[in-house]
């Protein structure tokens, strides 16, 4: 058993360490950003609402504290794991892989990988809805390989122009987030936080738990960051701080919306209006421009973070034609990886044209 652990650090984690020299990132970038970005994507602006009107406020902070909770473990795990190994490129291929065995960990990340891959076009598809929402004599297809293609030329130049594009993303997310706080007040031409919310909804048929499956994907994304492990100075830190601050902070988000959500509006117009921040925010341009950013973030992640975990597995003769899809540029990036995974949402794109978009893709992903 040790000789096999010795060759596989041998011909992968000692290599991987080397050869990223150039791309080494902190908690903040590495980490903590990519993680909250993926999470505060486009169901916290058109769903947390949805939930509110359905289950009421405790109904809904329930809900989100139970889909917190499963995160939050989930993310105590990983850092346990990382804190007691050497991790190295490839996330959670490269935990799994040695916590557990070679075999568990390609048969559990090769359809994560896929999944990753199909879901960069999911994020697009949504991007494009939201992008027609405000300009809707733009023709579909053409925003939609726009978009793609602006996301593959950022993700396909190098780690640290993804890594930089991330803070005025944030600074958009941040800035909608100000937004739906000022829609609190009468001064900036709304009622403002008017209505005594209603506490507990009604839950005929199991309803609490179809809204649950609703919400939940809202919370995933905690692996944004630990895929990017090949880029980090410590991963033994980072991986542990960022991804439990990530999981933190957008609990609290979540929590401070759903309050919101519920005084600005009454569970009528909740259920029925899916874009009722653009409504009750102040500025309903911010939250458009946030809903943007959040999808563009997340098909970014996913396109930054899945070739690597690609790339790991090739390493190891988890995949076929491993040699040439584990090769990487002078700077650490796994270009052959890179294409696989360009192809996977091009295809995925099309497929989805060829249909109603985002609901044909997303039972891919799951």
């Amino acid at each position: 058993m040790n000789s096999i652990w010795s060759q596989i650090n041998t011909r992968f984690f000692q290599r991987t360490s080397s050869s990223s020299e150039n791309q080494k990132f902190g908690t903040l970038e590495g980490v903590f950003l990519p993680t909250l970005l993926t999470i505060l994507g486009a169901v916290m602006y058109l769903r947390t609402g949805w939930v509110v009107g359905n289950a009421g406020l405790i109904g809904a902070w329930l809900i989100i504290a139970l889909a917190n909770m499963i995160t939050f473990c989930t993310g105590l795990s990983i850092s346990s794991v990382a804190t007691n190994i050497r991790v190295g490129a490839g996330g959670s291929f490269s935990i799994i892989s040695q916590s557990l065995g070679l075999e568990v960990g390609g048969s559990v990340n090769v359809p994560f990988y896929l999944a990753q891959s199909i879901s960069v076009a999911f994020y697009i598809f949504a991007f494009t809805e939201g992008w027609l929402s405000i300009f809707p004599r733009h023709p579909a297809a053409s925003v939609l390989f726009a978009a793609y293609a602006l996301c593959c030329a950022i993700a396909f130049a190098s780690v640290g122009l993804a890594s930089r594009i991330r803070y005025p993303i944030l600074f958009i997310v941040a800035f909608s987030l100000f937004s739906v706080l000022l829609g609190s007040f009468e001064q900036f031409g709304h009622p403002g936080a008017v209505y005594a919310p209603q506490l507990w909804g009604d839950f005929p048929r199991g309803q609490f738990w179809r809204i649950f499956a609703v919400f939940f994907p809202a919370v995933t994304g905690v692996l944004a960051g630990v895929n990017l492990s090949g880029t980090l100075e410590n991963p033994r830190v980072s991986i542990p701080r960022g991804t439990m601050g990530a999981i933190i902070v957008s609990f609290v988000v979540y929590m401070g919306l759903a309050y919101w959500s519920a005084l600005v509006a009454t569970p009528e117009e909740l259920v029925r209006n899916f874009t009722i921040m653009v409504d009750k925010a102040a500025f309903g341009w911010a939250i458009q421009a946030g809903i943007l950013a959040a999808t563009f973030s997340a098909a970014l992640n996913s396109l930054v973070g899945a070739p690597r975990v690609l790339q790991a597995m090739a390493a190891l003769g988890v995949v076929p034609y491993g040699p040439w899809l584990a090769q990487e540029t002078e700077a650490g990036e796994p270009r052959p990886a890179m294409y696989v995974t360009g192809i996977i949402g091009l295809a995925t794109l099309i497929f989805g044209l060829s249909g109603n978009g985002l609901n044909r893709i997303a039972p891919l992903m799951t």
